[in-house]
């Protein structure tokens, strides 16, 4: 089954690159034909997984590890229950018909190919943020989500007004890209793993406890450190 469920990111990004860097000596029509079939084959895929799922087939394994520093690894993973399983067929059927509905829209625009192209990457970056098994894959999709989301945004980049939206949504969200760094720096600090699985398993040992951000500093005026409670909600 792990081929099918890289069939899933992988078919939209293949789509992506095939309109991005050859749109133009494959023309318009079959642009958007390419992008569209490889996201019917997510779609299709996500759909067999999906039921797949429901008979009680959950995976969560590693893919490709890309760093490993002490005992830590860094890896490129899946947890395919039935949350994240969903999802894949919501993000799919909606990608394809935005796809769909791009054809007109997009009609006789100078950029078709290069907005089907964009479209496809965005299914690949919610793909790989709804199937990850890891804070840190988590991350590069949502960066990739946002990364995408700049370009379309901009789409139209002779336009000053696009430039400044783009500009702004890019900036906004990295104010929040900070705090987000933060909680996986932390996560890892004090679970050791960026994993789900392992960090949900540990979360319960640790209900209410004070975990102190700069122990080394008291807060001015009095001797009280700053700290976060662990809170854990189990279901």
């Amino acid at each position: 089954m792990q081929n099918l469920y890289l069939l899933v990111p992988l078919a939209p990004l293949i789509g992506a690159i095939i309109a991005g860097l050859f749109g133009r000596f494959i023309g318009p029509v079959w642009s958007h034909r390419t992008t569209i079939l490889l996201v019917f084959v997510s779609l299709l895929a996500s759909i067999a997984i999906l039921l797949d799922v429901l008979e009680g087939n959950i995976y969560n394994g590693s893919v490709y590890t890309w760093l490993v520093t002490g005992e830590t690894r860094f890896e490129i993973g899946f947890l395919i229950d039935q949350l994240s399983a969903t999802m894949m067929v919501v993000v799919s059927l909606v990608s394809l018909m935005v796809h769909i509905y791009t054809i007109g829209y997009m009609h006789d625009d100078p950029g078709y190919q290069r907005f089907f192209s964009y479209i496809s990457l965005f299914t690949f970056s919610m793909m790989m943020l709804v199937m990850s098994n890891n804070f840190l894959q988590l991350f590069f999709g949502w960066e990739a989500v946002g990364l995408v989301s700049y370009l379309l945004i901009g789409f139209w980049y002779t336009r000053p007004t696009a430039i400044y939206a783009n500009m702004k949504a890019f900036l906004v969200n990295r104010v929040g890209d900070f705090g987000f760094l933060l909680g996986i720096a932390m996560v890892l600090i004090y679970f050791g793993t960026l994993d789900y699985a392992a960090v949900f398993a540990q979360a319960p040992g640790i209900v209410d406890e004070k975990i102190e951000l700069i122990p080394e500093y008291a807060l001015v005026g009095n001797n009280t450190y700053l700290y976060f409670v662990v809170y854990w909600c189990d279901g």
